[in-house]
């Protein structure tokens, strides 16, 4: 079994999106670890706040498969290939880590450089994943998030409830 770390954000109906795409996660791989979730301006664009978080599994699905099945998630939600990378998303997954793998594998650059870029990605992941060293600099991300320059990119924790349970609480 791997553990695998998956960035979850979207703009266009975010609420709704991002516990559809839970109960979707949920239904592949029966237990989830969850950060709060994050409300953060577009970056890239001129656009709506994203709402986003880090939800990690484990699973022996590999890389190739398991971005598959994440794409026709996307796919079940709206997401519209056609549109500019810097654009609007009903549902954007992307697999951040995968154990300590480095490299491409599967098709997919691990780990994601994003990790180490934005703050809409380190600080949930740091929520779920601490203590765990990212695989090319061999810092924790509770390390890269304490160097990390929070004033780069506004993001602040939002209320959030899933299935009756409080994901995360604004301050």
């Amino acid at each position: 079994m791997a553990w695998v770390t998956l960035s979850l954000g979207s703009n266009i109906d975010p609420t709704n999106q991002i516990k559809s795409c839970l109960d979707a996660l949920l239904l592949q791989f029966n237990d989830l670890s969850l950060s709060s979730v994050f409300e953060s301006e577009a970056v890239g664009f001129e656009g709506d706040n994203f709402l986003n978080m880090v939800v990690g599994i484990e699973t022996e699905v590999g890389i190739a498969d398991l971005s598959k099945l994440l794409k026709d998630i996307e796919d079940k939600h709206g997401r519209d290939r056609s549109q500019p990378k810097f654009s609007g998303r009903c549902l954007d997954i992307d697999i951040l880590t995968c154990g300590s793998l480095s490299g491409k594998h599967g098709g997919i650059n691990l780990p994601r450089t994003e990790i180490t870029e934005n703050a809409f990605v380190l600080w949930p992941l740091t929520q779920i994943d601490g203590k765990g060293k990212h695989p090319v600099s061999g810092k924790t991300y509770s390390d890269l998030w304490s160097m990390f320059d929070k004033e780069k990119q506004k993001l602040w924790p939002v209320d959030f409830e899933w299935h009756g349970r409080k994901i995360s609480v604004s301050n």
